[in-house]
């Protein structure tokens, strides 16, 4: 089955990267906190959505190897993916703020899970991950 798009979530040490979107009536979840990604372009893969999607919006460019982590969605008969990475909390220095969104910063992935102003749809996706994990990455 195709796919519509790919939202990487981007953990910097403990902490996940957090788009404020715009506050503009037209787009879906106005003044939400989101994660990195987008729709699909030409003939990408799920994971070439994410990485380019991720690039354009906070200037991080990551490579396949550097995801750890993915699922596929379908709602509506629409397959969406989903993707985790975790980086040193030293990356933060290399983002670059693209022109979407009002704003980034980094989260808790607990705070972005329960906060009433996230977009739902990848809290639960970010609560499967962590769900699943069974080992910190970082010990």
């Amino acid at each position: 089955m195709d796919f519509i798009g790919a939202k990487l979530a981007v953990f910097l040490g403990d902490k996940v990267l957090v788009v404020l979107r715009d506050d503009k009536p037209d787009i879906p979840f106005p003044g939400y906190w989101d994660l990195p990604g987008g729709g699909r372009e030409n003939d990408e893969t799920p994971a070439q959505c994410a990485l380019r999607e991720t690039e354009e919006e906070v200037g991080l460019k990551l490579e396949e190897i550097d995801l750890l982590w993915s699922r596929s969605y379908e709602a509506e008969g629409k397959r969406s993916w989903f993707f985790v990475t975790r980086l040193p909390a030293d990356m933060e220095r290399d983002i670059r703020f693209g022109d979407e969104g009002q704003r980034w910063a980094l989260m808790d992935a607990e705070t972005f899970c329960a906060h009433p102003k996230a977009v739902p749809n990848f809290k639960s996706r970010l609560l499967d991950y962590l769900g699943e994990k069974s080992v910190d990455l970082w010990e």
